[in-house]
C-alpha cells in the first residue's frame, strides 16, 4: 500500500523546514542562496498545486472540512505572493532578508497548522477510496507542476519595497 498522503505532505514540510533553516543561514547574492531558494520555491508551488489537486478539491466536497480548506487555500494564494516578491527582490539587499524572515514564519505557521489542526480533521471524514484517489494524484500532479512551475513572473522593478 502506498505511503500515507499525511505522511507524504509532511515529509515534504519536513524537507521545506531544513531548507528554510538552510537559507537563514546563508547571507548576500551567493549562489547557495540562489540555489537554495529556486528549490525551495519550484517545490513549494508544485507541492501547493498538488496538494490542493489531491487534498483539498476531495475536502471541499466535505461540507464540515469546507471552512479550514479555503482558508488553507487562500493561505496558499499568499505565500505564493510572498514567494514572488521576494524573488524579485534583490538578495544583497537587507530587505530580501526582511522578506525572507516574514515568508519564512508564515510558511511555517501554514504548514504547522495543516499538520496540527487540519490533517485530524480531515483524517476523520476521508474513505478509502479519498485516501487511494489522493495518494496517487499527489505525486503524478506535483511531478508535472514542478515542471511548469516559475520561480517569479515578476520583473525586480515590481518588487514591494
Amino acid at each position: 500500500m502506498a505511503e500515507d498522503i499525511f505522511a507524504r505532505l509532511k515529509q515534504d514540510h519536513d524537507d521545506h523546514r531544513e531548507i528554510l533553516d538552510k537559507l537563514a543561514e546563508t547571507s548576500g547574492e551567493s549562489e547557495e542562496r540562489r540555489e537554495l531558494f529556486e528549490k525551495f520555491t519550484l517545490d513549494v508551488k508544485s507541492h501547493a498545486a498538488a496538494e490542493e489537486q489531491a487534498l483539498y478539491s476531495t475536502m471541499l466536497r466535505k461540507p464540515p472540512a469546507t471552512d479550514e480548506t479555503r482558508h488553507s487555500v487562500a493561505e496558499h494564494h499568499e505565500l505564493n505572493e510572498l514567494l514572488n516578491d521576494l524573488a524579485a527582490t534583490d538578495m544583497s539587499s537587507p530587505a530580501w532578508m526582511q522578506k525572507f524572515k516574514q515568508l519564512d514564519h508564515d510558511y511555517r505557521h501554514h504548514i504547522d497548522e495543516e499538520e496540527e489542526d487540519h490533517f485530524p480533521d480531515f483524517e476523520k471524514l476521508l474513505t478509502e477510496d479519498d485516501r487511494e484517489h489522493m495518494r496517487q494524484v499527489f505525486d503524478r500532479r506535483k511531478k508535472a507542476e514542478k515542471a511548469d512551475a516559475e520561480i517569479t513572473p515578476e520583473k525586480m522593478e515590481d518588487a514591494k519595497e
